[in-house]
């Protein structure tokens, strides 16, 4: 494997609380490199989200955050809020379940694709609207200049998530964070939004952390597992050994309050290793 890229270790998150204080997160370790998938498989409540908002360092102000988040070899859980704003987009990216909540509602898709590529790759604002419309016309937009000009609030739900994976295919962070990417999306988006996050590891070698529930997505997408419960990883491997040998008792009952993996889901997977898209 690669140098890991993202590299967790020990992390804990706390939240005030009467009695003892509530641990969200419970000294948690994972690496991930670049070219790779990680999902981060849990029911909800089990902490994948909070994980994911300590890496953006997004978590609520009441959170008491320890141990160590390296990306790219620097330790950024002390970081300050403008140290952090060098790290986000250009060195680890997210998408969000619902895009409405990251997209500007006031902004244009142009306004928002093209601020941080001249902030983090020091374009000038015409060089970033070409990136963003080639970017656009990358996932499968269509007509991507009336797309730049419109408003998240104009757009479908499927198309607000390509467009979030064009803006970080323009950045090409080492590391991208799709939480719950598919959730909200029909059953023929859904594919295409996997295909998407697929085609951004391997053009431009970013690593994702992929948070989900739903262990169809683990199995066509996903090169390790990580399962989490109550805060804590159970149990890490090859999507294969976790999937299909699983060590820890609750990764076994998880596996089973879902039906056999879609074979058909397999062979996709199969499908995009061979083609390479």
């Amino acid at each position: 494997m690669n140098t890991p890229f993202l590299r967790v270790r020990d992390l804990s998150v706390t939240f005030p609380a009467k009695g003892a204080p509530f641990n969200a997160i419970d000294r948690i370790s994972f690496d991930l490199a670049r070219g790779e998938i990680l999902a981060l498989v849990g029911e909800s409540g089990s902490g994948k989200s909070m994980t994911s908002l300590s890496i953006m360092q997004l978590l609520p102000g009441a959170a008491q955050m320890s141990g160590s988040i390296e990306i790219d070899g620097q330790d950024i859980v002390a970081f300050r809020r403008r140290q952090m704003e060098d790290i986000r987009g250009a060195k680890v990216g997210m998408i969000f379940q619902e895009p409405m909540t990251s997209l500007n509602p006031v902004l244009t898709i142009a306004r928002q694709m093209t601020e941080g590529l001249v902030r983090h790759k020091g374009l000038t604002r015409r060089n970033a609207l070409t990136l963003a419309r080639t970017c656009l016309d990358d996932v499968g937009i269509p007509d991507p200049d009336r797309v730049l000009s419109q408003y998240p609030h104009q757009l479908s739900g499927g198309m607000r998530q390509r467009i979030m994976i064009a803006a970080a295919l323009a950045l090409r962070p080492g590391i991208l964070i799709a939480d719950e990417p598919t959730t909200a999306l029909d059953v023929t988006v859904q594919s295409q939004v996997l295909d998407l996050l697929f085609d951004l590891k391997t053009r431009s070698g970013s690593g994702i952390l992929l948070i989900t529930h739903d262990i169809g997505v683990v199995a066509e997408t996903a090169d390790r597992v990580a399962v989490m419960r109550g805060g804590k990883i159970l149990e890490t491997g090859s999507v294969d050994d976790v999937l299909h040998s699983p060590q820890h008792d609750y990764t076994k009952s998880l596996l089973a309050s879902h039906l056999t993996v879609d074979r058909s889901m397999k062979q996709r997977r199969t499908d995009r290793e061979e083609t390479g898209a």
